[in-house]
């Protein structure tokens, strides 16, 4: 808390430049807050007790308050509740995911009564339930959080919802509302341009006209003299309601630090300042973080992962490079190696601080949080294995001397693993393990003077193989099985840029002929004589 008294002190002992690391806004309470499951049961009992108030607020107004309703919907709510504890175990353990959930189910039943109110006075019950927003919740949380959140929206929003009908219509409500729900969350996967979204209020519009066919309202859309209108208005709705989903996306990813797939894309422009400064500065790290890019990507896309999100952190995971270039070997001209000058002690704390520059540099530029935690996880807590055994041979000199009498007992170095590890944390999410291993491989991989399949394969399974026997994936959800598949990615992936080009042969150099030769030695012989005649007359 009086960390600045003490950095003024040091600055006048000349101990300290005055300057401090950025850090992350975190603390205990926001932890707690985040994680304790307390905390998330209590979320989830305002995020019952908002909804109950919503649904009884709305239901005078659509004479829907019958005696059954208040019973109906506690019944859902304590279903919705066991199924959220149940079903959703890695999402339960961050409590934002329970507050983004409801309130996004609530926002879409509070239109739904307005819709219904405004249906209700013009057109009746049967076709107001057409115009209803169904798609709002299922392609929010499907594109913030994943398809299985995105059902569980389409789910219970569907049935709360039906409290606010009559009870004749309640059954055609669920069926519309859970059609064109999940049709919603099908169509709104992996959308990866704002454009995909009119299709999938295309689909979801398209689902609400064949039900307005099916349950006979056309007719009533007919009798009101605007028939072309509202023959088109459960399609028209549809389309709205995606767009009204892509105007309030970067709203809840700033409340809630979440990242979709297109808020990813848009933040893997290589014009970014850091990436251009790579690129000038270091190309060496900017061409391996384009290759890494493209490992990572391929491998997360065969697991299942997100793979927009491994391509954007392996262009920003090396930029701590950026402070000190001319030490990383990707960079270092081949005939001056710094490292020559240091000891191993100390090339090993250059290198492992472009951890702590990289994540200075991301504060600074703001950059995404799940790019701050893979710059400081792609290493995680590893060797540098390098300098540690140069470590290890320098003091075995040292002891030789010593034992010549060329050389004291205190000139011998302390040499532990713990001084060339970096510092952590190891991966805690797939995307960072896979960026981890795809960066040793890559570098690996330049070693390789033949890289053939056999030879490629065995280095992959090696790096592999080491990481999980030096522990770095244990803080992580990869199963065996996706390991298998990652490393079979990396070995394609490496191949397909290894591969070898033909040898072109080069044209055969004709040799002159006889004839060909006696002219050309005249020639030249005739003007060398003309230049002697020219200098003798001068």
């Amino acid at each position: 808390m009086f960390d600045f008294i003490k950095r003024a002190r040091l600055q006048r002992q000349g101990l300290s430049c005055g300057r401090f690391r950025r850090k992350q806004l975190q603390g205990e309470l926001w932890d707690i807050l985040r994680d304790h499951p307390l905390v998330g049961v209590g979320a989830l009992v305002v995020s019952w007790l908002g909804l109950l108030i919503l649904l009884r607020v709305l239901s005078p107004g659509l004479n829907a308050a019958t005696a059954g309703s208040s019973v109906f919907v506690t019944a859902v709510l304590i279903t919705a509740s066991v199924h959220w504890y149940l079903g959703f175990q890695n999402e339960r353990r961050n409590n934002s995911q329970i507050v983004l959930t409801f309130a996004v189910i609530g926002v879409q039943l509070a239109i739904t009564g307005l819709v219904l109110n405004y249906g209700l006075q013009r057109w009746g019950a049967g076709f107001s339930l057409m115009l209803v927003p169904h798609a709002l919740a299922p392609t929010l949380l499907c594109m913030l959080a994943g398809r299985r959140l995105g059902l569980f929206a389409a789910l219970y929003a569907t049935l709360l919802g039906a409290s606010l009908v009559e009870d004749a219509y309640a059954l055609p409500y669920v069926a519309t509302g859970l059609s064109i729900g999940f049709v919603a969350v099908f169509a709104s996967q992996r959308v990866r341009r704002r454009s995909r979204l009119l299709s999938c209020g295309l689909y979801a519009g398209l689902t609400a006209t064949l039900y307005m066919v099916h349950f006979g309202q056309t007719y009533s859309a007919m009798d009101t003299g605007k028939e072309m209108l509202l023959l088109a208005a459960p399609l028209l709705c549809g389309m709205v309601t995606t767009m009204l989903a892509g105007a309030l996306l970067p709203a809840l990813e700033a409340a809630f630090h979440m990242t979709t797939d297109i808020s990813w894309l848009e933040q893997a422009d290589l014009n970014h300042p850091l990436m251009r400064r790579l690129s000038i500065e270091t190309p060496g790290t900017y061409h391996h973080s384009l290759v890494l890019a493209n490992l990572s990507e391929a491998a997360a896309e065969t697991i299942g992962a997100n793979a927009s999100m491994c391509r954007v952190c392996s262009y920003f995971h090396d930029i701590g490079k950026l402070s000190k270039p001319e030490y990383f070997i990707e960079n270092m001209s081949p005939d001056d190696n710094p490292h020559d000058d240091l000891t191993a002690r100390m090339s090993a704390l250059v290198l492992i601080a472009h951890v702590k520059d990289g994540v200075d540099l991301a504060l600074k530029y703001r950059l995404n949080s799940r790019i701050i935690d893979v710059i400081e996880q792609h290493h995680g807590n590893s060797l540098v294995y390098f300098f540690y055994r140069r470590a290890l041979d320098q003091k075995k000199e040292i002891l030789r001397l010593v034992e010549e009498e060329k050389a004291r007992e205190d000139d011998v170095p302390e040499v532990t693993e713990e001084g060339f590890r970096y510092p952590g944390p190891k991966p805690q999410f797939k995307e960072s393990a896979i960026i981890s291993l795809a960066d040793a491989v890559e570098g690996a991989s330049r070693t390789l003077g033949k890289p053939t399949p056999a030879r490629v394969e065995q280095m992959v399974e090696d790096i592999v193989r080491d990481r999980i026997l030096d522990h770095q994936l244990d803080e992580c959800d990869l199963t065996l099985s996706e390991l298998a598949e990652i490393k079979a990615s990396f070995v394609k992936t490496l191949l397909s840029m290894m591969h070898g080009r033909v040898k072109y042969p080069k044209e055969p150099v004709q040799q002159p002929t006889e004839t060909e030769s006696a002219i050309s030695a005249a020639r030249r012989q005739e003007s060398s004589s003309q230049s002697a005649g020219k200098a003798s007359a001068a």
